[in-house]
C-alpha cells in the first residue's frame, strides 16, 4: 500500500498497462489528474479542441491496436469528445476516456455546478462498452484495470471513467496496480465447426468477407483462402489483411464482379455490410457461415453455420477442418477471380478525378504508409480506387462516417507511428471542422501530410441536393479561406495544385519536408464523378 492521490492512482494504472501517451485538454475538474500526468513523465499530446483529443486517440488505437488514452473535462467536453467515442465503438477500437464530475458534495444533487450533466455516467454509458465512477482513491487500481479488460475482452470497444473533482488531488493509501487480462473468448463449437466445413466442401464458388475483428486472423485467412480459392474482400475496415496485391485480395468493386456465381460467403469478424444490404440482392440458394467473437452478430445476420469465436482460433479450427475433408477445386476458379479484379481497374478509372489522384498517392506512398480518409469524394473513392497492402494502414470512421475525423485522427497515427509516412485525405469541408489542430502539428512537430481537396462545397451534399431536391441546393456551398496561407500562419508547410500532373512532386515535397504539411488540391464544383456507382449496386453488374 502507498499514499497516493486518485489522480496518480489513475496513472499508476495507465503505466501498469503498458501506456506511455495520453492525448488531452486540461481543465479545472481534471488539473489534479494532468499534474499526475505530469509527474509519471508521460508524454501529453495537447489539442485545441477535446473532439480532436478522441479522435487522436482513435487514431492511435487504430494504427496500433493498443489502447490509445485520452482526458477532457467533464459536460460539454465529454460531449465534445461524444463523436470520438462513436467512431471508436463503430471502429471496435480500444479507446479510454478519462474525465472528470462535480466535486463529491454536489454529486446528483442538479445545483448547476460546473460543467454538470444531469448523469454524465449514463449519458457514456449509451455511447460506450463500458463506463464507471472512482468515488475515491482506493478504488482506482482495480477500475482501471477492469477498464482496460473491458476494453480489451471479446469486442474490442471505448471505455470511459470518471472521477469527482475533489478526487483527484485527495490522497489515500492505495493497493497497487494488478491487470486482471483479458477474459477468455468463446471457445468453437466442434459441430458448427464442422457444419461449416461441409458447407464450404459443396461449394464451388465461396467468397470470405473480413472486417477489423479479422485483423489478428490475417495468415489464417490467406491459408484458408488459398486452399479454397477464395477471393478474400473488405469494406472499409478490414481492408489490408488479404493485400490487395495478391491475386485473391479484392475490393469490392472487384468482388462484386464475382458475386452472382458466390454461392457461399465466409464472413469474418465483420457485420457483413456488404452483402447485406450494400449489395441489394444475394444469389438463390446462398449459403452462409459467420465467425465472430460477439454471439449478437448472429442475430444481426444469421447463417447457416455460426461460429462464435475469436477469429484466429475460429479461422483455423475451421481452415483445419477443410483440410481434413479435402476441397474440389474449380477449374478456372484462378483465372475468374483474376479477370474481376482487371476488370474493376478498368470500370473505377470512370471516377475522375479522384482516381488520378488515388493512383498517384498509391505508387508514391511506401506499402506501409498509413492513410486516413474522411467523408469527401476522394475519400469515398479511395475505399475501392485506393490499394491497401497491410491491415491498420487505412484507418475510416466506419459507419458513424463522422465529418471531420480523418485529420486529427491521421495526427493520432503519426504520433503512435513517428517512423512511417502519414496522409490524410480530406475534403474543404470535413477539414474546418478540425482545422485548428494545425497549431498542435506544429506545436508537437506531428508530421503528417494533410491533402485538402477544395471544391468550395459539401461535395456530396450539393450532389443529393441536385439530383433529389430539383436542384435546390441550400447550406452546401461554402467559402472558404486560402488555405495555404492558413496553414502557412501555423508555421505549417503548404502548397497548392490544381492537376494530377503536378500533384505527384508536390506530394514527393511535402512527404520529404518530415513535417507537417498541407497540400491543397483545387477541384472545380460539380466536376467530380460520383463515387457511389460502386459503393451503393442495385442490380448485377450495374455501372
Amino acid at each position: 500500500m502507498a499514499s497516493t492521490s486518485g489522480g496518480e492512482a489513475i496513472v499508476n494504472g495507465l503505466v501498469a498497462h503498458g501506456v506511455n501517451t495520453v492525448f488531452g485538454l486540461p481543465g479545472a475538474q481534471i488539473y489534479g489528474l494532468f499534474d499526475a500526468f505530469r509527474r509519471a513523465q508521460l508524454k501529453v499530446i495537447g489539442a485545441r479542441h477535446e473532439q480532436a483529443c478522441g479522435y487522436m486517440a482513435y487514431g492511435y488505437a487504430r494504427s496500433t491496436g493498443k489502447p490509445g488514452v485520452f482526458s477532457v473535462v467533464p459536460g460539454p467536453g465529454v460531449l465534445n469528445a461524444g463523436a470520438a467515442l462513436l467512431t471508436a465503438l463503430g471502429g471496435n477500437e480500444p479507446v479510454l476516456c478519462l474525465t472528470g464530475q462535480v466535486p463529491t458534495a454536489f454529486l446528483g444533487r442538479g445545483r448547476g455546478h460546473l460543467h454538470e450533466m444531469p448523469d454524465q455516467l449514463a449519458t457514456l454509458r449509451t455511447f460506450v462498452k463500458w463506463a464507471e465512477r472512482i468515488e475515491y482513491p482506493g478504488a482506482a487500481p482495480s477500475l482501471v484495470a477492469r477498464a482496460f479488460q473491458e476494453m480489451l475482452s471479446g469486442r474490442p470497444g471505448p471505455v470511459a471513467l470518471e472521477m469527482p473533482w475533489d478526487v483527484f488531488t485527495q490522497r489515500a493509501d492505495t493497493a497497487a496496480i494488478q491487470p486482471f487480462g483479458i477474459l477468455a473468448a468463446p471457445q468453437p463449437d466442434r459441430e458448427r465447426i464442422e457444419a461449416a466445413a461441409s458447407l464450404i466442401a459443396g461449394s464451388k464458388a465461396p467468397m470470405i468477407f473480413v472486417g477489423s475483428g479479422a485483423i489478428e486472423a490475417r495468415e489464417e485467412i490467406l491459408e484458408l483462402a488459398e486452399s479454397i480459392d477464395a477471393p478474400v474482400v473488405a469494406f472499409r475496415s478490414g481492408r489490408g489483411i488479404v493485400s490487395n496485391a495478391h491475386e485473391l485480395g479484392l475490393t469490392m468493386v472487384s468482388a462484386y464482379e464475382l458475386w452472382p456465381q458466390t454461392d457461399l460467403i465466409i464472413g469474418i469478424g465483420t457485420r457483413l455490410e456488404l452483402p447485406a444490404w450494400r449489395w441489394s440482392y444475394r444469389p438463390e440458394g446462398q449459403k452462409s457461415i459467420r465467425i465472430d467473437i460477439d454471439p449478437s452478430e448472429m442475430r444481426r445476420f444469421t447463417p447457416d453455420a455460426a461460429i462464435v469465436a475469436d477469429a484466429r482460433q475460429g479461422t483455423g479450427e475451421l481452415l483445419a477442418a477443410v483440410q481434413r475433408r479435402g476441397y474440389s477445386r474449380q477449374k478456372g476458379r484462378r483465372d475468374a477471380i483474376r479477370d474481376a479484379a482487371a476488370s474493376a481497374r478498368k470500370q473505377i478509372q470512370s471516377i475522375q478525378p479522384q482516381m488520378a489522384y488515388l493512383d498517384i498517392l498509391r505508387d508514391v506512398l511506401p506499402a506501409n504508409a498509413i492513410v486516413t480518409d474522411e467523408l469527401s469524394q476522394v475519400g469515398f473513392a479511395s475505399w475501392y480506387g485506393f490499394p491497401v497492402y497491410e491491415p491498420r494502414t487505412f484507418i475510416t470512421s466506419g459507419y458513424q462516417g463522422t465529418l471531420g475525423s480523418g485529420f486529427p485522427t491521421a495526427l493520432g497515427a503519426k504520433v503512435a507511428n513517428p517512423d512511417r509516412a502519414v496522409v490524410a485525405i480530406t475534403g474543404d469541408g470535413g477539414f474546418m471542422f478540425g482545422v485548428q489542430e494545425l497549431a498542435t502539428a506544429a506545436q508537437f512537430n506531428i508530421g503528417v501530410v494533410t491533402l485538402v481537396f477544395n471544391n468550395n462545397s459539401y461535395g456530396n451534399v450539393r450532389r443529393d441536393q441536385i439530383e433529389a431536391f430539383d436542384g435546390r441546393v441550400v447550406a452546401s456551398d461554402l467559402v472558404n479561406p486560402d488555405f495555404v496561407k492558413l496553414a502557412e500562419s501555423f508555421d505549417v508547410g503548404a502548397a497548392r495544385v490544381s492537376s494530377p500532373d503536378a500533384f505527384r512532386p508536390a506530394l514527393e515535397k511535402a512527404l520529404a519536408a518530415g513535417s507537417p504539411y498541407v497540400l491543397v488540391i483545387e477541384v472545380p464544383r460539380d466536376s467530380e464523378t460520383s463515387p457511389w456507382t460502386f459503393i451503393r449496386r442495385q442490380k448485377p453488374h450495374q455501372i
